[in-house]
């Protein structure tokens, strides 16, 4: 069907051009009578919906129908794209249909994006990409950052553009989405392209060839191979272009699919033009020139316009040439497109410095300087943008692989162990499951490591304290008490006491072996919470009980220094706690009030009732606190103690022991206390009563 122009034009042009006027009239009367058809089934569906008892317009069906009849109409008529698409999305709103309001957005982007508006087109774009990942539709979403990323390209920011790419890629090598992954390349290779970094370029255009050629769709080769064939045009590789859209055409004309038609037509015009075949060249985007009479595509009009104007002025046809580039001006302003502003200014320039109108001639000259200036500044500030993203995004994916490699070399070795397991222990399904964890552990493992360490050393400093601590009490506080007595028992064995000195000190002796047994037991408790070793056991305890065992206790203590220990504590008080750490917290607190009262002085305990707990109090008459020491007393990093009224040593840990058992029993603990004038301890306990029914 195809000829090589090359051999034909001058012994048979004029035949040629016939036959190829008659070919173009036909498709373009098929194309129309096919978008009648389509239109006409639309329709038809239309009215078996309405036509049904009940049909609603929020029916989804209804408004998908409404959306793709938007869509048919975005090159044909815009202003139907828009009330088409504005009703979809205001039935999908009334109905909460997601998807269609997606829709809906991407078709109002197109038509802000084909009238030169890309702020609202960008604005209407991300609403659809939002909706689409609200409800997880890759095919919708990455339709939106397809969308987005041109048009950022339109508006010049390039870096985004290729970011949205990117991204898009992503998502559709995740979905093996291999039409997505071929469109998104492409719009590559158009940035780099624009860019005139051809090399880049063409280095994605054959990489989406081979997408192309797995998916098998003639159609998307012959898209690719027409952007190919303007690359290499503008790389003065024009057999190669010639090649390429003449493929596509061959495609495009058997498929009607009209709006590439009308591309790959001035494609062919443009490379007929760089080689200043001006005849051929007029000839060919005259046959673009006549499909797009029956499309709305002014963006791809102007470069059309441009080169038939260009074509024109190489053919001494100068009027002609001049109608075509201020129509290419005009569109150009109406898109607010700088690239093609500056194109046709200078076909203006030569156009009007050849028929000697130098004013005019000056004024496009300067208004194409003034833009090559621009877009020379702007292109140098995007190329060095567009190449500092595309390596960020290499050497990150460079950065994963490396790390992806490590990970995987580690998975063989745990795969290789967990063979080995296998065999030994026949546990398939354990082993299994455990391999599919591999790579999230692993991915773990490093991230956990130096928090691992550094809890470690927080621990063991922790560990280091503790012995220190346990140590100083051991060497200070009972130690010397220890010592006292075995030096005693010596006199008594040398002789150098007599019975009835040493029986003189037995009472002396007790008290000393109490406050060691009282120290030993606070040591042992504090040791085993520090080392986490102390286990909280609650059942239903008397508070009554405990009270009471450790008055009886601590009565001689008391009797020796005339103070009154009161018990307060009503009968059937009963708690919900563990009756040893409570009663090692009622201890402390009743021996530092007896510690800390002088003689004659009243310590006091008792309860009151609230609605889940018991609130114990502890006062005492005693000598009081200052702010210093309340600040203190319940650190358990804290060392420090006080001497009694009458001397009697303490280890300082009796507090913050209290602390913890309080709290390790769902309670709180607090004092209040001022100097000479005493000081009240409180802590709660939860209520056993309530507690039991629950469990029960």
């Amino acid at each position: 069907m195809f000829f090589n122009t090359k051999y034909f034009f001058h012994s048979q042009g004029r035949a040629i051009i016939t036959a190829f006027s008659i070919l173009i009239f036909v498709l373009q009367v098929e194309e129309l009578f096919s978008q009648s058809k389509t239109a006409n089934h639309l329709l038809e569906k239309i009215d078996k919906l309405q036509a049904k008892d009940n049909f609603q317009k929020t029916d989804t069906l209804y408004i998908n129908t409404i959306l793709e009849i938007a869509g048919n109409q975005r090159y044909y008529n815009v202003d139907s794209l828009y009330l088409l698409a504005s009703q979809g999305l205001s039935l999908s709103k009334k109905s909460n249909y997601i998807k269609g309001q997606s829709k809906s957005f991407s078709l109002l982007g197109n038509f802000y994006s084909d009238n030169g508006k890309h702020d609202e087109a960008i604005a209407k774009f991300s609403n659809a990409l939002e909706l689409a990942r609200e409800l997880e539709l890759p095919n919708l979403t990455l339709s939106a950052i397809s969308d987005l990323g041109g048009e950022y390209a339109y508006k010049g920011n390039y870096a985004m553009a290729l970011k949205k790419y990117l991204l898009g890629i992503e998502i559709a090598e995740e979905h093996q989405n291999k039409l997505r992954l071929s469109i998104l390349n492409e719009n590559i290779a158009n940035l780099y392209v624009s860019q005139r970094d051809f090399e880049q370029g063409m280095l994605f255009y054959n990489k989406v060839k081979k997408i192309n050629e797995e998916i098998g769709n003639p159609i998307y080769m012959a898209e690719t191979m027409s952007n190919m064939a303007s690359a290499y045009a503008d790389m003065e590789e024009l057999d190669l272009a010639m090649y390429n859209v003449n493929s596509s055409i061959r495609v495009f004309e058997k498929e009607k699919i009209m709006d590439w038609l009308a591309y790959a037509y001035e494609i062919k015009g443009k490379v007929y033009l760089k080689q200043k075949k001006y005849d051929w060249a007029m000839y060919w985007y005259k046959q673009s020139e006549l499909i797009h009479t029956e499309l709305e595509d002014e963006r791809a009009e102007i470069s059309l316009l441009n080169g038939m104007a260009e074509a024109n002025l190489g053919a001494t046809n100068d009027s002609i040439s001049e109608v075509y580039a201020l129509k290419a001006m005009n569109l150009s302003m109406k898109l607010e497109s700088m690239t093609t502003t500056k194109d046709g200014a200078k076909i203006l320039y030569s156009l009007y410095k050849k028929k000697g109108e130098h004013e005019n001639a000056l004024r496009y000259h300067e208004l194409y300087q003034r833009l090559s200036d621009t877009l020379s500044r702007k292109e140098n500030q995007k190329s060095l943008t567009l190449f500092k993203t595309k390596s960020e995004y290499d050497q990150q994916k460079e950065q994963l692989v490396l790390e992806n490699e490590k990970a995987l070399a580690k998975q063989k070795t745990y795969v290789y162990a967990a063979l080995f397991f296998l065999i030994i222990f026949l546990c398939i399904t354990f082993l299994v499951r455990r391999n599919e964890r591999v790579q999230k552990k692993l991915n773990k493992e490093l991230l956990s490591k130096q928090s691992d360490l550094e809890n470690s050393e927080v621990h063991l400093k922790e560990v280091n304290q503790t012995k220190d601590k346990l140590f100083s009490i051991i060497g200070h506080d009972l130690r010397g008490p220890i010592g006292a007595f075995q030096g005693l028992i010596k006199l008594f064995q040398d002789g150098e006491v007599t019975k009835e000195e040493f029986l003189d000190f037995v009472p002396k002796l007790k008290t000393d072996i109490d406050n060691i047994a009282f120290t030993l037991n606070n040591l042992l408790s504090w040791g085993q919470t520090q080392m986490n070793g102390s286990v909280t056991s609650p059942s239903v305890t008397s508070l009554e009980h405990i009270v009471q065992e450790n008055i009886d206790l601590l009565s001689e203590i008391a009797a020796n220094k005339s103070i009154k220990l009161l018990n307060r504590i009503e009968t059937n008080t009963f708690t919900y706690s563990d009756s040893n750490q409570i009663d090692i917290v009622v201890r402390n607190l009743l021996s530092n009030a007896l510690k800390f009262t002088p003689e004659k002085g009243t310590v006091t305990i008792g309860a009151v009732e609230k609605t889940k707990y018991w609130e114990v109090f502890v006062r005492d008459t005693g000598i009081g606190m200052n702010e210093e020491t309340l600040g203190k007393i319940f650190n358990k990093d804290s060392t420090h103690t006080t001497y009694g009224t009458n001397d009697e040593k303490g280890t300082g840990l009796g507090l913050s022991l209290c602390k913890e058992m309080v709290e390790k029993n769902e309670g709180i603990i607090w004092v209040d206390s001022s100097v000479n004038s005493g000081s009240s301890f409180y802590f709660t306990i939860p209520k056993g009563k309530k507690l039991l029914q629950k469990s029960a």
